[in-house]
């Protein structure tokens, strides 16, 4: 029989959990339909979450008179600060247009490919 010190016990459980954390936190992307790209112009920003593990940028667009929100998933903001994205590079109320990777299930939103920013700049999201 192996006994083991409840100290050591914790600690195994501690490891375990933490390796385990970042396999369960991430996702597929084959939400996303990456064989079609899907664009908008005009969007106004309704929301910016510069965040770990992924940012979002969340879009109204106006569609024939009815106003559609698209959620739109980007990369970590490591990445994304890579290529000039900073927590203030969108605000409320901006105008963009925007290139995405639609989500296959039909629902607006998708995996944001590029954004032209109210400054005239185009910036990746992945």
């Amino acid at each position: 029989m192996i006994r083991i010190s409840k100290t050591t016990a914790a600690l195994v459980g501690i490891v375990t959990l933490a390796l385990a954390t970042p396999a369960v936190a991430h996702h597929s992307f084959a939400m996303f339909d990456q064989t079609r790209i899907d664009t908008k112009r005009g969007a106004t920003v309704a929301e910016f979450r510069f965040t770990n593990p992924h940012s979002f940028v969340v879009v109204n667009v106006n569609e024939g008179g009815a106003v559609t929100r698209y959620a739109l998933e980007c990369s970590s903001v490591n990445m994304m600060s890579k290529v000039g994205w900073k927590f203030n590079t969108l605000k409320t109320g901006d105008k963009v247009d925007i290139a995405f990777y639609p989500l296959r299930n039909g629902k607006p939103g998708g995996m944001l490919k590029t954004i032209k920013v109210a400054d005239g700049r185009t910036l990746s999201g992945w």
